[in-house]
């Protein structure tokens, strides 16, 4: 029986896995519940999700990828088992080929570490793609006609800027200021206003309801719970868009700047075609309301958002192999 081929996407805040003629077959947090009077795993995934800022003092919930990169490897490698299990089904007899991803900027040791968890996992072979490579294709870009296209992919954390040509990055560049710097940033702005303490969860619900990147035409409200930093009492407070965009400004002024900079070192040649195709955002941090437009903006470049940015990562992992077989590298 031949093995299925399948690509994942590793990211800070979710792992997607896509299966070759299947598409997106599991999408779920990458956080694990770890118990650690026992020493063992509780939860994986949204279960262990579901556990952040709830759980009692000896179980711990982990995010093992920080900022798209390996913090603790054990657990790495336990998530991607389960995961690669989960995705595979109980049917599956022979290791599979798994592509997986990695953002632009990591060194040669990170890379190391992500091969070797894959392979412990159950991997037969591993290839690993630079992340904004992997968004091109999954946006539906052909990366193997030599026209520059520059990809914005905007994880959860990292943002990564590359420009491709001919199935390989050119320039890029890689910050570590993504969707979870826009929860953390929120979080900050509502203490230091508000005296107001929120988790997470509140600050992302924020994010996705009233924020935004650019100035919105009306102003929207949202109502927060949180503990009051003074009294230590529950405290309800209303916060508007307008409040949250400035909140923000200082991260999506240092994705803004982080573009310019790869903009600076394209050869003219993939400029001109950059300013004739575009620039496509990728990655869930890239539905932040006005993004697009801060982007156009700033660079005078028509900026698109990809079809559907958080899978395609996910899909442009998963279809590597067979886009590189057409350039004959794989």
């Amino acid at each position: 029986m031949a093995s299925v081929d399948i690509g994942i996407d590793l990211g800070t805040t979710s792992i997607l896995v896509y299966a070759k003629g299947k598409g997106i077959v599991l999408k779920e947090p990458s956080v694990v519940a770890y118990d650690k009077d026992s020493d063992r795993v509780r939860a994986i995934g949204e279960e262990a999700r579901q556990m952040i800022g709830r759980t009692p003092g000896n179980i711990t919930a982990i995010r093992p990828l920080r900022q798209g990169v390996i913090s603790d490897y054990l657990i790495t490698e336990r998530m991607l088992k389960y995961f690669i299990q989960k995705a595979m089904g109980r049917r599956a007899f022979r290791k599979p080929r798994i592509s997986i991803c990695v953002p632009s900027g990591v060194t040669e040791v990170e890379k190391k570490a992500v091969e070797e968890a894959t392979y412990q996992a159950g991997a037969r072979e591993v290839i690993l793609i630079e992340e904004p490579v992997a968004a091109a294709i999954g946006a539906g870009i052909d990366i193997t006609l030599p026209y520059g296209s520059l990809v914005v992919d905007v994880g959860g954390g990292t943002t990564d800027i590359a420009v491709i040509s001919l199935g390989d990055t050119v320039v890029s560049a890689s910050i570590k200021i993504a969707g979870n710097d826009f929860d953390e940033a929120i979080i900050r702005y509502v203490r230091k206003a508000h005296n107001l303490f929120i988790g997470e969860q509140t600050a992302e619900a924020v994010k996705v309801r009233i924020g935004s990147a650019y100035p919105r035409t009306q102003t929207d409200t949202m109502e927060v719970k949180g503990r009051n930093v003074i009294t230590g009492l529950p405290k309800t407070v209303t916060l508007t868009s307008e409040e949250i965009r400035e909140a923000l400004t200082d991260s999506t002024t240092q994705i803004v700047e982080a573009i310019h900079g790869v903009l600076e070192t394209t050869p003219p040649e993939l400029a001109a075609d950059i300013a004739e195709r575009g620039i496509v955002l990728t990655g869930g941090g890239s539905l932040l309301a006005g993004l697009e437009e801060l982007i156009e903006e700033a660079t005078g470049i028509n900026t698109m958002t990809a079809e559907n940015p958080s899978h395609a990562v996910a899909e442009g992992t998963g279809r590597y192999a067979e886009v590189m077989d057409k350039l004959g590298k794989i």
